[in-house]
């Protein structure tokens, strides 16, 4: 049995504490070779020592964090289709926005109520006639000028018309061969008729001869037709007046070659003893249009004059595309004072009708269906009102019909625009307060600039 005291001795002698070993080498080491190989894994072992144990974690767990994640990517993919939702519909109201266009509006002026109103009118010829030839030829003189004052039946201008007299000398001609063949004819027929009678002859020949005789006859009706014909044409060499009137219009000269037709217009006249004043009057005042009627004229080249006319007739119905029914009135021009063509403002007299107002002219709307003024309803939406249209003079209209006091007028709508589009609408001080320049703020703010200013 091994003595336990001697296995705790060392093997060499002993040291004090802290000295170190000499040579640098454990003297027991020799002795021992076990205690060495110990050492030596016990160095290896500390040198690769292993991870702490640590508790495995838990399923639940996982499945939490996993749900976590999930909710989170859900979240955050909602808040990003949320913005671009909002993003697409605020671009869309700013598209819209900006795509309705920017209209200026304003009440109508009212306008006093209306016993009277004046409307243009053209002025025409009673008689108005342009002159061409009836036959060809070649101009050989004319007689009348323009401005010069005809009779009905006044020679204005001879032609001539070689190849028709000649036309017309073989015509004649032709007539005395037919006039010789059917006498001829009419004598061999009557000799026959009186020898059959005694049987000399045979009843086929007589009646041969008999059926000559009306044939011949017949062609020389034929060629007096053309003998007659020609004459007239040749009768058209000379050009008369058809009527008592002006020549107001030559176009030809001598020498000119003239054309059978409506080629070349000789002349063009008119009668101007008495004029046409045609007009238009609105479907509102048609009811008071009587035939007979005396109307008050004015012309801008007779400034404070008035010339009287007679409402003759009327159209009795009323144009579809401007509502109005079309007049006549006729007026005395035996002086010459008044000339076709020209301006004429037609004064008519009426009831008293309900208010009318007045807009300007760029606020009317001329449409397929009849004239329009767009309003403004609803705050931005467009909406088109028919009118009926009193005077114009140019820049402002006259609206009898269709409009209220509190409406909305567009003073300059656009071409397309249509019936509940959508509107910017903007009032005529708003457009003048954007027009005009920026002015320095008053204000307290001001004063004290100005204060500090002058106390420098």
């Amino acid at each position: 049995m091994t003595d336990v005291s001697n296995s705790n001795q060392p093997n060499g002698p002993t040291r004090p504490p802290g000295q170190a070993q000499q040579g640098g080498q454990n003297p027991g080491s020799a002795a021992d070779p076990q205690a060495k190989d110990s050492q030596q894994n016990a160095g290896a072992a500390h040198d690769h020592e292993s991870a702490p144990d640590h508790a495995a974690i838990s399923g639940r767990w996982g499945v939490t964090a996993m749900v976590i994640v999930l909710i989170a990517t859900v979240v955050l993919a909602g808040l990003g289709i949320l913005k671009r939702v909002h993003n697409d519909k605020v671009l869309a109201d700013t598209t819209t926005e900006m795509a309705a266009p920017t209209v200026i509006v304003a009440p109508p002026k009212p306008g006093a109520q209306v016993d009277n109103f004046i409307l243009p009118g053209n002025v025409s010829a009673y008689t108005d006639a342009p002159i061409y030839a009836r036959t060809s030829g070649y101009l050989t003189k004319w007689y009348y000028d323009i401005g010069a004052h005809v009779k009905k039946g006044a020679l204005l201008a001879e032609i001539s018309t070689p190849e028709l007299d000649q036309q017309l000398a073989q015509a004649q001609a032709d007539l005395a061969t037919a006039e010789a063949t059917a006498n001829n004819a009419h004598t061999q027929a009557e000799r026959y008729q009186d020898l059959v009678k005694s049987d000399a002859v045979s009843r086929q020949d007589t009646e041969t001869f008999t059926n000559q005789a009306a044939s011949t006859s017949a062609a020389v009706r034929s060629a007096q037709a053309n003998v007659q014909r020609l004459k007239e044409l040749q009768g058209f060499e000379k050009v008369y007046a058809p009527f008592d009137g002006v020549v107001t219009a030559r176009g030809t000269d001598i020498g000119q070659l003239i054309s059978q037709g409506g080629a070349n217009e000789l002349f063009h006249m008119q009668a101007l003893q008495v004029l046409r004043v045609y007009t238009n009057v609105p479907e509102v005042y048609t009811q008071n249009i009587k035939r007979g009627e005396k109307i008050d004229l004015s012309f801008p080249e007779h400034p404070g004059r008035i010339f009287q006319g007679t409402l003759v007739r009327t159209a009795d119905a009323i144009d579809p595309t401007n509502r109005t029914l079309l007049v006549e009135i006729d007026v005395d021009n035996k002086k010459g004072e008044l000339m076709p063509g020209s301006l004429a403002q037609v004064h008519f007299k009426t009831r008293a009708v309900s208010q009318t107002y007045i807009v300007p002219v760029s606020a009317l709307i001329f449409r397929r269906e009849g004239l329009r003024i767009s309003t403004v309803v609803n705050g931005d939406q467009a909406h088109m009102v028919p009118v009926v249209i009193g005077e114009d003079d140019g820049a402002s209209a006259q609206i009898v019909s269709g409009l209220k006091a509190d409406d909305r007028i567009i003073q300059d709508p656009p071409d397309s625009i249509i019936e509940g589009e959508k509107l910017t609408v903007e009032s005529p001080q708003q457009q003048q307060n954007q027009q005009s320049p920026g002015r320095p703020a008053n204000g307290p703010a001001a004063h004290g600039q100005s204060g500090n200013a002058g106390g420098k």
